[in-house]
């Protein structure tokens, strides 16, 4: 079983509420609170170890809520290595209105980080030895803009592969630097990169475009209700998307990411575990709140979407 390593550089607590309406000024009562670690690679850690493969997530963590966070990983069996910063662990706050069924998300930016804090982090991804490297969630203030950019360096100078699944300015410096093996933004990521707005079949020849230029080896497009596209040099594949009911899109981006390289550690072709990612991200929004996807429903979506497509489904190995 292969290593994957998760890197989380602002890591959350994150908070789930239920509350009739939100309404301001007035006090908002909610309930059925639930609690939850968080943040981009540690969700992508949950999702790997929740498909039986092995998880060893690396972050960042301070203050009373670090603490909790440090244990309630602990607890869910996953490897951990915590690297200690002055300042405290950030908690989201996430209300769902039954009413309307919409979300409120609040999201605090998080402590700032000094680069002496970071690079112990990254001395160890250095030594790591494993196979796969992924680095998803925010950047932390304080930390450069190519932060990423550099452990992508580090990542490909010591033969494992970097899969990246950020956003805005650390993602573009991330992008000019090039060489990753994998990324996966979302449309309005790409648009963003691009600089103008872009229909489906002007994505597909943006995201060739950045394989050709050696920016990455594969590059995952999620459209969310209009399915998802993966470019390689050996062309584009789009998909549309698993209708399922939605019950919260919370984690379903990082749970793509998850599944995904966790089929290709399993020795997936890239076309096969795109599939997966996808059933992954679609069992994610079955879920309430910041709960992961669940492997039963990853494996039963993935195997309807196969049979529908006439094609022979992957054979999973029990857990």
């Amino acid at each position: 079983m292969a290593k994957i390593l998760s890197i989380t550089l602002n890591p959350t607590i994150d908070l789930y509420n239920d509350a009739d309406r939100v309404v301001p000024t007035h006090k908002v009562r909610v309930r059925d609170q639930r609690q939850e670690v968080g943040g981009g690679g540690i969700n992508v850690a949950r999702v790997i170890a929740e498909l039986g493969g092995e998880a060893h997530a690396a972050f960042l963590s301070g203050g009373a809520t670090g603490a909790l966070l440090e244990e309630a990983l602990r607890s869910l069996g996953i490897h951990s290595r915590a690297f200690p910063i002055a300042g405290a662990v950030r908690v989201a706050f996430m209300v769902r209105e039954e009413a309307t069924g919409l979300e409120y998300r609040f999201v605090p930016e998080g402590p700032e980080v000094s680069w002496q804090e970071v690079e112990p982090l990254l001395q160890a991804v250095e030594q790591s030895g494993a196979p796969y490297v992924v680095a998803s969630g925010s950047l932390p203030r304080g930390l450069p803009v190519d932060t990423y950019a550099r452990i992508a360096r580090i990542t490909a100078q010591s033969g494992s592969r970097f899969v990246l699944d950020v956003s805005g300015e650390p993602l573009r410096a991330a992008v000019e630097a090039g060489g990753l093996f994998l990324m996966k933004p979302s449309l309005s990521e790409l648009e963003k990169l691009i600089g103008h707005s872009l229909d489906r079949k002007q994505a597909s020849e943006a995201l060739e475009a950045l394989v050709a230029r050696g920016v990455a080896e594969h590059i995952a497009l999620t459209l969310g209700e209009d399915g998802a596209i993966l470019a390689s040099a050996d062309g584009v594949l789009a998909a549309p998307a698993i209708s399922v009911p939605v019950r919260s899109t919370v984690g379903a981006g990082d749970s793509f990411v998850g599944a995904l390289v966790w089929a290709l550690t399993e020795g997936w072709l890239p076309a096969d575990a795109f599939h997966l990612g996808q059933a992954a991200g679609a069992a994610a929004v079955m879920t309430t709140g910041t709960d992961i996807c669940k492997r039963s429903d990853i494996l039963q979506l993935y195997d309807r979407e196969k049979a529908a497509s006439g094609m022979v489904p992957r054979k999973f190995a029990a857990v």
